[in-house]
């Protein structure tokens, strides 16, 4: 079994207070601690977590019932429920995944998964860099970028501050993909909940080394720039092509993420 390199456990990591959020075993008693304090602050935390995580799944589910068979998965976390390998490998069996992330917990829980999984490898390097992440020799073996691929940013371009111009990073992604391929954002943002986003964006601020950029609608739809947005468009997490009306509830709008999918012309 894979083991992780030097972990800090002096503060709080995202990928693993995400991993709790989800009902995951995968994390230290500094994630817990700040994942406690922030459901403490905001109780439905562990809902809109879940919610996100059900778009992934629609959302791979989609992309392969519109043919695609490869996937970049980038800032992947942690290994937890329908994991994108899974749900794409049993809708289409040999479809091929390449996960991404810089956290040595998770490479080494997803190295342990994929373990004899032939169409599906992980790549420790930071999505900030693409050529890094395009030019990795697992991209090189599992995927060919002349076909259209699903390129999924998944809840973390908001762990990407303005500094790094998250439209460049997606820009330089983008431009390596064939026509029909797709991108899969979710992005938290602070609209419906403006009273306690600010706070959590602060706690994340203060206690990780990973700030949490919250953006509006409008910040987030310019990401798609040279996709066609599919419906229902960006839209609150539970309203993205949901399986049920159960799925939506009451008022998905306290749902505080906001997602989309578009298509490469």
């Amino acid at each position: 079994m894979a083991e992780p390199e030097f972990i800090d456990l002096d503060k709080p990591n995202a990928a693993r207070v995400y991993d709790y959020y989800l009902g995951g075993s995968h994390n230290f008693a500094v994630d817990r601690q700040m994942a406690e304090e922030a459901i403490a602050m905001w109780p439905e935390l562990p809902l809109i977590m879940q919610a996100n995580r059900a778009f992934l799944r629609r959302a791979v589910q989609y992309c392969v019932k519109r043919g695609v068979r490869q996937f970049l998965d980038l800032g992947s976390g942690i290994p937890t429920v329908d994991n994108v390998h899974e749900v794409a490998q049993r809708e289409a069996p040999g479809a091929r995944v390449v996960y991404v992330d810089t956290d040595p917990v998770a490479v080494a829980y997803s190295k342990n998964l994929l373990v004899g999984n032939p169409d599906a490898d992980i790549v420790r390097a930071d999505l900030r860099d693409p050529d890094q992440v395009l030019g990795a020799p697992e991209v090189a073996e599992l995927l060919d970028l002349a076909q259209p691929v699903a390129l999924m940013m998944v809840a973390v371009l908001h762990f990407i501050g303005d500094e790094d111009q998250p439209g460049r990073i997606i820009a330089r992604y983008r431009d390596a993909l064939a026509p029909g391929s797709f991108l899969v954002i979710s992005h938290a943002t602070a609209e419906g909940r403006p009273d306690v986003a600010g706070s959590h964006a602060d706690l994340y601020r203060r206690r990780t080394t990973t700030p949490l950029t919250m953006r509006p609608k409008a910040q987030i739809l310019a990401f798609f720039e040279g996709f066609e947005l599919v419906d229902p468009g960006l839209v609150h997490l539970p309203l993205w092509r949901p399986a049920s009306a159960d799925d939506v509830g009451a008022h998905p709008e306290r749902f505080t993420g906001l997602a989309g999918v578009g298509r490469r012309p």
